[in-house]
């Protein structure tokens, strides 16, 4: 490739957003020249500032306000442009770039991912919260402005590889490890402390995502963000626990066949794809696949008793409307709240599925929302009822 390939890392704090830039960093001959535009984080100064003068980023925004003049400062004499807020972080999405990686963690994302699609951007994205709460509406924006949406999530990115021939379709099979809790019983789990959810057996990741695994709310959201991505019914879409970490995600045709995409679980792989698509990038520095020494490949289905996030978000997809919304904002507000140890592990299914039950109720619940403003009001109920049930506005 000889064009440079202009690219933003929303969210360049996080793992994603550290893979993304070591790719950057660290494509071998034949890789496409890669130039910075925006790095963006929510607080850790430090990093963004060492990040954006190695990159030598056109611009660094920090979300938090009250970070603006320790980053001015760490940036000082370097040439990189400072930015600090909300708004900031959207126009920072808005920037012309190629690509744009999608790293901000929950629907604190979507603004400045629908920035990125609405400037027509390849969104290389991580920030599965995004279409989970408005699939429809970013797929939309995305046909008018012509964006395509790249996964980088290891499951959908390897579908994506695959998925040469979707009208011929039977069925996605989404593939777990199961988390660290994947062989412990229910009174184990439920004396589950955030260091011991967040020890993630194949995956390094950050804390919200780590307890995600360890709930499988995290497949459970990547369930309803594939149906809306390749647009799939949840019927024929599948989960299968696979230890290894090694089959990433399968497409089974009409005809008998399954494809599968398989590498060793390190997400610089998917992420390298989506920055060099429709291409492949040499990762010159990154450890090969041996099968015999891995030996073998082992699979089981989840169960459904110890992990009931994943029945809630079959739930929340097939009723649609704002449901998906709903069971993302209350998991939200629980995981943030078990982090802080202010409630237990299995609480955080429990009364995220409370909370949908309990908009299901409503009349309007099963109703599209008709704009992102939508959206971000259903959200906002969730959290609030979600909070009121933990009790946690003392």
């Amino acid at each position: 490739m000889t064009n440079t390939v202009r690219v933003s890392v929303l969210g360049a704090s996080g793992s994603i957003g550290v893979s993304a830039l070591d790719v950057i960093a660290s494509g071998g001959q034949g890789s496409p020249e890669f130039s910075v535009i925006a790095l963006t984080a929510n607080r850790n100064v430090e990093a963004l500032a060492a990040a954006a003068r190695r990159a030598r980023a056109e611009i660094a925004v920090v979300a938090d306000e009250a970070c603006y003049g320790e980053l001015k400062s760490a940036l000082a004499g370097s040439g990189v442009e400072v930015a600090a807020g909300d708004a900031a972080i959207a126009e920072a999405g808005a920037r012309k770039a190629d690509v744009v990686v999608a790293g901000i963690v929950g629907i604190a994302g979507l603004a400045a991912t629908l920035s990125a699609v609405r400037q027509g951007a390849s969104i290389a994205l991580a920030n599965k919260e995004s279409m989970v709460c408005a699939g429809k509406l970013l797929r939309e924006e995305a046909r008018q402005s012509g964006a395509r949406l790249l996964p980088i999530d290891s499951e959908h990115n390897a579908i994506f590889q695959v998925l040469d021939r979707p009208e011929r379709v039977e069925k996605l099979i989404l593939t777990a490890s199961g988390g660290p809790f994947r062989s412990a019983s229910l009174q184990e789990m439920a004396a589950a402390t955030p260091e011991k959810a967040c020890a993630h057996p194949n995956w390094n990741m950050g804390a919200k995502i780590s307890v995600d695994s360890a709930t499988m709310m995290n497949k459970g959201l990547e369930l309803i963000e594939a149906a809306y991505l390749f647009d799939v019914p949840e019927s024929r879409i599948d989960v299968l626990i696979h230890p290894q970490s090694i089959i990433h995600s399968l497409v089974a045709y009409d005809d008998g066949s399954v494809l599968a995409q398989l590498g060793l679980p390190d997400m610089r792989t998917p992420i390298s794809y989506a920055l060099s698509w429709p291409r492949r990038m040499p990762l010159p520095g990154l450890e090969r696949l041996d099968l015999a020494k891995i030996g073998r490949l082992d699979f089981l289905p989840p169960d459904a008793k110890r992990f009931p996030a994943l029945t809630l978000a079959r739930g929340a997809v097939f009723a649609g409307g704002g449901a998906p919304i709903v069971l993302n904002g209350a998991n939200e507000v629980a995981v943030a709240a078990f982090l802080q140890r202010r409630i237990g592990f299995l609480t955080i299914s429990e009364v995220a599925g409370q909370v949908l039950e309990e908009y299901l109720g409503h009349a309007t619940a099963r109703a599209e929302p008709a704009k992102f403003d939508d959206v971000y009001a259903i959200d906002r109920w969730a959290r609030a009822r979600t909070v009121e049930m933990l009790n946690l506005a003392a």
